[in-house]
């Protein structure tokens, strides 16, 4: 057996997996990930994530707060079979790691906590990896457990992800008393007497376990032979199936999502992970048992099949951007068909322009190993490329390809940030500019309302991570508070105003005087001035100070201070001094004219309705329901889409801060939602004094 990564210029397709491990935050994902590191020869010692010194969780962050941010990917090996593997994270702020993991994946392995279950995050990910068709495995992690059940867990996942689990292992003990487990197919037990080491003895089972292993294995035996008709007619003629053909049997009906292998173990406590290996290279596909990727020609538009040969075409993806400190900007890609050699140079057809492979690099998470080349069916990070982000296709110019793009949701979190210094702005720029590359769903913007910069993502502690990496990454420390809503304020009727500015000082005075009209407006312009002045009353050279001064005005509304919208003013009467009038009485006085229409005119203030729509599980739609009306919000329809409901709503956007935390909350994490601007709508007058009174949002 070789312990070493294989090289990818000498790598066998057919013993390469690139699989995930995906679950729900806590589950054990890291753990697994280094006790498979450890196995495999790739670390020597095992870090714990409670420590801080786990492998894959190599980000400051990460090590601090115990949890997995950024996928990581490695690369080991196990019984002659590359395995490129990325422990992606279990947070629902980060999701989006999973999405595009899964998405150049070939397999995965879904762990459950034993005591725990499927849990919010595991319906998320399961159904992600339904989305690409990704064939799974399932590990049932932390038997050692107070609580721990592992029939419960099997049951659970029925239940409540409607698969199909087929169980390879029953467990020998559960809680304190988890010794290992019973391998189904050789009928043998895997005894681990010490916690430390994670050696194990194979024996026979134990004598109180026997009848239950016999029932379960001629379950197994039962379900393999179903999807093969000559196991099955072997099955019905009472011959016993042989390892062989049971294992072969197993992996054809994993790759074919048909059915899922059920592993268990404790990963903390180093029991069975030996088996759980062995699991991977047996049953979860090379890329030779998947279909082979499909694209587009750019040229022609036709559907183009690109297989995963050396001979081929180079088809490839990149999937992720990462900035290593070392090495600089780092491509993840996947090549699906081709070879991938260093020094070349590739087509980018997302971009339309050429890309040069500076490096080629094997991951060992955030340790690099230089190779020559990648071959088809691999996965190494690219460095030199300037303009190849996240989802672009790779291929060879002569013989373009454009794969399926990677499909990422929109930021549902706002808030701004300012630099404590303006010194520090062009940094803040910088380092805003390079995680939106390296995370799509992370956004930026100049909120022109407040002259701040906006920085939006998937939830507060996405939020959170960006702004501790602004500081570690690029030095720059920054206020934050939640984004302002974008108050207006508008008239109901038409109103007359007046105001005389008169001023008396040594020499010349100050002296305008003016009358004018208000009046609402709905043909969508936000301000219409009119001049309706006869003989001469003001003369025309001070009309354009009058609308200079009423467009300052507009800024600072009556009601609250907000952009006054939506109004028109006809200048229809007034008076001059020859000698005392001027151009800056004549701003003043239109301005406070103005000011004196507008509280005649009942104003008004307005505030953004937001179109929402909630999908959450039929269980918590009355309580979604009454979450959005303690918002202030209207439900509108209601669909049905299995189990799932659809609620469309307009909430009030001051309403919609901090929705996303309660409305995880009341639906287990299990419910999202999507918001855009609709339309301005008057505030309730219960409302005027929160707002007015100094409360913005």
């Amino acid at each position: 057996m070789s312990n070493n990564p294989t090289k990818s210029d000498s790598m066998n397709i057919e013993m390469l997996r690139n699989i995930g491990i995906v679950a729900h935050i806590d589950a054990g994902k890291t753990t697994t990930t280094e006790r498979i590191l450890f196995y495999t020869g790739t670390i020597h010692r095992i870090g714990n994530v409670d420590d801080g010194n786990t492998t894959t969780d190599w980000m400051v962050q990460e090590k601090e707060r115990g949890i997995t941010i950024t996928s990581a990917v490695i690369s080991c090996s196990w019984k002659d079979h590359t395995i490129n593997l990325i422990d992606t994270p279990g947070h629902v702020d980060f999701t989006v790691e999973v999405e595009r993991s899964l998405r150049v994946l070939d397999g995965a392995v879904v762990v459950f906590c034993s005591v725990g279950g499927v849990q919010p995050q595991s319906e998320t990910v399961w159904y992600q990896a339904d989305k690409y068709r990704v064939p799974r495995i399932i590990y049932i992690n932390k038997m050692d457990r107070v609580g721990s059940d592992y029939h419960k867990v099997v049951q659970d996942i029925k239940e409540k992800l409607g698969a199909n689990p087929i169980l390879v292992q029953l467990p020998i003990g559960a809680e304190e008393s988890f010794q290992g487990s019973i391998d189904l197919i050789s009928m043998k037990a895997y005894i681990y007497n010490d916690t430390t080491s994670g050696d194990y003895s194979i024996e026979e089972i134990p004598e109180e376990l026997k009848e239950e292993a016999q029932l379960y294995r001629h379950s197994l035996v039962e379900s393999v032979a179903e999807i093969d008709d000559a196991l099955m007619e072997k099955y019905l003629d009472g011959q016993e199936l042989t390892e062989e053909e049971i294992i072969k049997a197993i992996s054809k009906g994993c790759i074919e999502n048909i059915f899922f292998p059920v592993f268990c173990g404790t990963s903390y406590r180093n029991k069975c992970i030996q088996p759980l290996l062995d699991g991977i290279v047996r049953y979860l596909p090379s890329p030779l048992n998947i279909d082979p990727v499909k694209g587009k020609n750019p040229k022609t538009e036709e559907e183009e099949i690109r297989y995963p040969k050396d001979e081929e075409p180079l088809s490839a993806l990149v999937f992720k951007l990462a900035t290593d400190p070392y090495i600089g900007s780092l491509a993840f890609t996947r090549v699906y068909s081709g070879v991938l050699k260093a020094g070349s140079y590739v087509y980018n057809t997302s971009k339309g322009r050429k890309e040069r492979v500076s490096r080629i690099v094997r991951l060992h998470s955030n340790q690099r190993e230089d190779v020559d080349q990648i071959k088809a069916g691999d996965i190494a990070g690219i460095v030199g490329f300037k303009q190849s982000y996240t989802g672009d296709t790779i291929c060879d110019e002569d013989h373009p390809i454009s794969l399926e793009e990677i499909n990422f949701p929109e930021p549902v979190v706002s808030v701004l940030v300012e630099p404590q210094t303006k010194q520090d702005q062009d940094k803040l720029v910088k380092g805003l500019g390079k995680f939106q590359l390296e995370d799509p769903t992370f956004k930026y913007s100049l909120d022109e309302e407040t002259e701040s910069t906006v920085i939006s993502g998937m939830g507060e502690l996405h939020l959170e991570v960006i702004v501790d990496r602004l500081f570690r990454e690029f030095g720059v420390k920054v206020n934050t508070g939640s984004p302002r809503v974008a108050y207006k304020e508008t008239i109901e009727h038409e109103a007359r105003g007046e105001a005389k500015h008169v001023k008396q000082t040594g020499g010349h005075g100050q002296y305008a005087h003016v009358v004018c009209e208000v009046f609402p407006i709905t043909t969508g312009e936000r301000f219409i001035f009119e001049d309706h002045i006869k003989q001469g009353v003001i003369p025309k050279e001070y009309i354009p100070a009058i609308q200079t001064g009423i467009k300052y005005a507009l800024e600072n509304g009556p009601v609250a201070g907000y952009e006054v919208v939506n109004v028109g003013v006809r200048i229809v009467d007034g008076s001059y001094h020859p000698v005392d009038s001027s151009e800056m009485a004549f701003r003043t006085a239109g301005s406070k004219a103005f000011h004196d229409a507008l509280k005649k005119a009942s104003a008004k203030l307005l505030e953004p309705i937001m179109k929402v729509s909630i999908v959450v599980p039929e269980s918590y739609l009355g309580d979604s329901i009454s979450l959005i009306s303690s918002r202030r919000g209207k439900v509108g329809k209601i669909e049905s889409v299995g189990q799932t409901q659809i609620v469309s709503a307009e909430v009030p956007l001051k309403s919609m801060f901090g929705f996303v935390t309660d409305l995880r909350s009341i639906t287990q994490g299990r419910g999202s939602y999507t918001m855009e601007f609709f339309k301005y709508e008057v505030v309730p007058e219960s409302q005027l004094a929160v707002i007015t009174g100094g409360t913005n949002g």
